[in-house]
């Protein structure tokens, strides 16, 4: 079978903006012609920008260029085709909400504009005038893309002269919020154990506290969002920030236990909402002798029934 011209030509177009090898294949190329827009009848200078998924990008090779991916497949789209077009500054991740979280499935791609124009001449006489200006600017780009995502990082205030930055989303938001209200009010002179973070699972982590409590991490345990230790009380305090996932049901309560069983602390278990509604649509699951804080009512607790508030059991 011969392939389609415009599939050859976003191979050379992969190998003259200076992709690497790995990336210099069919996949990558039907990759960006879906990014582009770019049909079989239609020549480089109708290239558009649509906003598009990895699932649709798959389903634009089947239905335009006659390949099948299957659906297991979908990772390798976006971690060896995808990943490096956006690193390169040739796509952009997610241009028309920046703050969606890493892990939603309404993640979306775009070309970048001064690549699109570029694309644009492919196969005319501007083409190698405009791709040198391209490529000699490309690195000034990058480092602008860069300097975008950090500025939309939330920063969030651990202890006195001391933050970190979490990626951006919702998430990150109310992880900011339980640190920065929950704990002054309910673990007062406690200290930041570990944050998990949608960008870098381990946003913070002070492994040297766990071990002098007695904790050794299962490698395959799920950490919850929010770690925090309660000297004067001899507490640690997990918080499952529900955001993404689940509340602090049996089976996340049993998990938890099992995860910090050899703890010499307390263990005090903490479901954080951003309001009441959110909470409602959870109500039914939420275990008994846990707590529950809404980051709109900060200064208050709901306690599911239990002999004391607060506290392990």
């Amino acid at each position: 079978m011969t392939e389609h011209r415009n599939v050859t030509d976003a191979m050379s177009v992969l190998a003259a903006l200076g992709l690497p090898r790995a990336q210099q294949n069919r996949r990558t190329a039907l990759c960006l012609l879906a990014l582009l827009d770019l049909t079989p009848e239609k020549t480089w200078a109708a290239a558009g920008a649509p906003l598009v998924g990895i699932t649709p990008m798959m389903d634009f090779s089947r239905r335009h260029y006659g390949t099948d991916y299957a659906p297991n497949t979908r990772e390798t789209f976006r971690r060896f085709s995808v990943h490096q077009l956006v690193q390169a500054g040739i796509a952009l991740y997610n241009p028309d909400r920046p703050e969606r979280p890493v892990n939603s499935p309404k993640a979306v791609y775009q070309i970048e504009p001064h690549a699109l124009a570029l694309l644009r001449t492919f196969g005319s006489r501007a083409w190698r005038g405009r791709l040198k200006q391209y490529l000699a600017g490309r690195q000034t780009l990058a480092e602008r893309y860069a300097r975008e995502r950090d500025q939309r990082m939330v920063p969030v205030q651990i202890g006195p002269g001391e933050a970190i930055h979490l990626t951006p989303g919702e998430h990150s938001e109310l992880a900011k919020k339980i640190i920065e209200d929950f704990a002054p009010r309910f673990v007062p002179g406690g200290r930041l154990v570990y944050v998990g973070d949608t960008g870098d699972k381990w946003g913070h982590f002070d492994g040297d506290l766990l071990q002098d409590l007695g904790v050794t991490l299962d490698a395959h345990g799920k950490m919850p969002d929010v770690v925090l230790y309660c000297p004067v009380k001899h507490w640690i305090v997990l918080v499952e920030a529900v955001a993404s996932h689940g509340p602090v049901n049996a089976k996340r309560h049993h998990e938890l236990a099992r995860l910090f069983g050899s703890c010499k602390a307390g263990l005090v278990y903490v479901t954080a909402f951003s309001s009441r509604a959110d909470m409602a649509r959870h109500l039914p699951e939420i275990a008994w002798e846990t707590e529950v804080w809404l980051a709109e009512s900060p200064s208050h607790l709901i306690h599911f029934n239990g002999e004391r508030f607060l506290g392990p059991y």
